[in-house]
C-alpha cells in the first residue's frame, strides 16, 4: 500500500523512491510486523487470560506438560494480525502472488479458529471433526491449486525443479495443481502436529521463512536467477515481502511463546503458518526443498504415520508417544534440551537447502 504513497510523492521529492526497492520493504516488512507483536502481545494475552481461553492438557500425555494447563491459546491470531498489517502495508498488491498466499494463510487460519473456538470456548475437546477440518483445508489448497494452474503465464510456473542438478526440470501440466494441492495441505498439518512445545514450530518456521524469501528474491530476479541457474518468475520477487513478514511476526510471537510459555499459538497459527510456507514454495517452484528445509516437520509427520500404522498392522507402538518430540519427553529429555536442538537441526538443513541454490 505505501509503495503506492512513496511513487507518488517521489514527484515531489526523490528520497521517497527509495522506498520502491525491495530489499527495503522486506527489512521494513520485517520492523513492522515485529513491532505490531511485541506491542499488541501483552494486551492479546491479558484478553485471552480473562476470557479463560486456555490449553487443555491429554491425560495421556507427559507429566511435564500439567503445568501447562491454562495457559492462554489463539495466540496465532497475533502473527496473523502482524503477517497481513506489514504484508499489505510494505507489498506491491498489483501482484497475484502476494495476494494468492495472503488469501490462503488466512483461509487456513479461518479453519484453525474455528478448531481452536469449538475446543477452548465450547470445551469440547474434539475440536472440529478431523473429516470437517480436512475438507475445508482441500477446498482452500485445491482451489489455491486450480488459480495458480489456470493464471499461470510462463512454463517455469508449473515445473519441478529438482535441487541439485541444474538440467532436471520437470513439466507437470495438470499434474502441477495435485502436487500444490498436496504441498499446501501437508505443510499446514505438519506444522500444526510439531507445535507441541513451546517454541518447537515457530522458530523453524522463521528459518524456513527466511530462507524462502531469498529464492523468492533471486527467483524474481533476472540476473541472479540466470546466475543460479534457476528458472525466472517475475512475480515471485515480490514473496519477499511476505516472507519478511512472517519472519518479524514468528520472532514477535516467540518473545512470548519460548519457554516457559506464556501463549500458545493453537491450531489458528499453526495451520496458517504451514500453509503459508508451502504456499510460498510453490510459487518459488522450490517444493523439495522445502522437504529438506522443513525436515523437522517432515520428521514429526512421519512419526505419527508410523505410530498409527505400526499399532494397526501389529499393535505395538514404535516411539513411546508420536509425534517424535514426545518420545522424547518420555524419555526423560528436558524440554527446553529438545526445543533446542529441534532448531539446531533446522539450521542445518536450511542451510543444506540454501546450498541447492549454488550446487547445481
Amino acid at each position: 500500500m505505501l509503495i503506492y504513497l512513496s511513487e507518488y510523492l517521489s514527484q515531489f521529492y526523490s528520497g521517497f523512491s527509495v522506498f520502491q526497492y525491495l530489499t527495503l520493504r522486506a527489512i521494513l516488512g520485517v520492523i513492522t510486523a515485529l513491532g505490531i507483536a511485541l506491542i499488541v502481545g501483552p494486551t492479546m494475552i491479558r484478553h485471552l487470560s480473562f476470557k479463560q481461553i486456555g490449553q487443555v492438557i491429554r491425560d495421556d500425555g507427559p507429566e511435564s506438560h500439567l503445568s501447562k494447563a491454562g495457559t492462554p491459546t489463539m495466540g496465532g491470531a497475533l502473527i496473523l494480525v502482524a503477517i497481513a498489517v506489514s504484508t499489505l502495508l510494505w507489498a506491491d498488491l498489483s501482484n497475484r502472488y502476494v495476494w494468492v498466499v495472503l488469501v490462503v494463510t488466512m483461509a487456513f487460519g479461518v479453519i484453525g479458529f474455528v478448531d481452536d473456538y469449538i475446543k477452548l470456548v465450547r470445551q469440547d475437546p474434539t475440536g472440529l471433526l478431523s473429516r470437517y477440518k480436512y475438507f475445508w483445508q482441500s477446498v482452500v489448497g485445491a482451489g489455491a491449486a486450480v488459480f495458480l494452474y489456470q493464471t499461470a503465464v510462463i512454463p517455469a510456473e508449473t515445473q519441478l525443479i529438482v535441487p541439485f542438478f541444474k538440467d532436471v526440470i520437470v513439466p507437470l501440466g495438470g499434474w502441477y495443481m495435485l502436487l500444490t494441492y498436496l504441498v499446501i495441505v501437508g505443510s499446514s498439518n505438519a506444522v500444526n502436529l510439531t507445535d507441541g512445545l513451546d517454541g518447537l514450530a515457530v522458530m523453524p518456521t522463521v528459518m524456513v521463512a527466511s530462507a524462502l524469501g531469498l529464492f523468492s528474491y533471486v527467483t524474481g530476479h533476472y540476473e541472479f536467477a540466470n546466475y543460479l541457474a534457476i528458472p525466472y518468475i517475475p512475480d515471485a520477487g515480490e514473496l519477499t515481502v511476505f516472507c519478511a513478514a512472517m519472519v518479524g511476526a514468528g520472532l514477535g510471537f516467540l518473545w512470548f511463546n519460548t519457554y516457559p510459555a506464556q501463549v500458545f499459538m493453537g491450531d489458528i497459527g499453526a495451520l496458517a503458518l504451514g500453509a503459508a510456507l508451502g504456499t510460498v514454495a510453490v510459487l518459488v517452484r522450490q517444493e523439495l526443498v522445502l522437504m529438506i528445509m522443513g525436515g523437522v516437520f517432515v520428521i514429526e509427520t512421519l512419526s505419527v504415520i508410523l505410530q498409527v500404522a505400526s499399532y494397526k498392522l501389529r499393535g505395538k507402538r514404535v516411539f513411546l508417544m508420536a509425534p517424535i518430540h514426545h518420545h522424547y519427553e518420555l524419555k526423560g529429555w528436558p524440554e527446553p534440551r529438545i526445543i533446542v536442538r529441534f532448531w539446531i537441526i533446522t539450521v542445518f538443513l536450511v542451510l543444506v537447502g540454501l546450498a541447492s541454490l549454488k550446487i547445481r
